[in-house]
């Protein structure tokens, strides 16, 4: 149940600098994908704008390095392009999934934020399943969508599951340790909460994506 919180202003404003920050690097990465041409798998087109809206600049940075390290990308930056690949499908799964519980509120075991985290979780395993698909049809052309289709189920459950533990981590001291009660879905502060919660995620992530990179289980981008 959301209640009244009484936000410090300087946390709102700093909310409020964040998104709109955000909201730009996700344009400006927007218009160089398009500028560029389109880049391969072409739904990584999708990715470093989706990226943007809660990494910002560390999403530019992380294109404008990730161009000048193909062909010779180790280990550590594969890893970090397959979470942020991961990410970017649990990012818009959360962003749709939290506003249609905003206008379909959903109560689990007392509290709207459960519910969300349920539907949270199925649309952002619906989209993150997709990214997946849409990244190995490409790269493996001999495979047929079935195949395609099961591989990435198989390389993307565990990433996503990852990443959504580390986000509902960072929500859950948000929620019940920082504000102690649930944030408002209009206030600026939830999605900055939000935003957080994302790169919380990337973290719980990152290792996964190595393992599943280095047993050969997702492809290396």
């Amino acid at each position: 149940m959301t209640f009244l919180v009484v936000i410090p202003g300087w946390l709102s404003s700093l909310a409020v600098f964040w998104l709109v920050l955000c909201g730009l690097c996700a344009l400006g990465l927007a218009i160089a994908v398009v500028r560029r041409g389109g880049l391969q798998p072409w739904i990584m087109g999708l990715v470093w704008p989706l990226t943007a809206l809660y990494a910002g600049p560390l999403a530019v940075a992380a294109y404008v390095g990730r161009r000048s390290s193909v062909g010779n990308r180790p280990l550590w930056r594969s890893a970090a392009l397959g979470a942020t690949h991961c990410g970017s499908g649990c990012a818009l799964g959360d962003l749709v999934a939290e506003w249609f519980v905003f206008f379909v509120p959903i109560t689990l075991v007392g509290h709207h934020i459960f519910g969300s985290w349920v539907i949270d979780y199925i649309a952002a395993f619906g989209f993150g399943i997709a990214f997946q698909y849409f990244t190995i049809r490409p790269m493996r052309k001999d495979a047929t969508r079935r195949e395609a289709l099961g591989a990435a189920f198989k390389a993307d459950t565990a990433s996503l599951t990852a990443w959504q533990v580390g986000m509902y981590g960072w929500m859950a001291i948000a929620t019940f340790a920082i504000f102690g009660q649930e944030l408002s879905k209009t206030s600026p502060t939830f999605w900055f909460m939000m935003q957080i919660a994302m790169l919380a995620g990337f973290l719980t992530a990152y290792p996964v994506n190595a393992w599943l990179i280095r047993q050969g289980i997702k492809e290396a981008m």
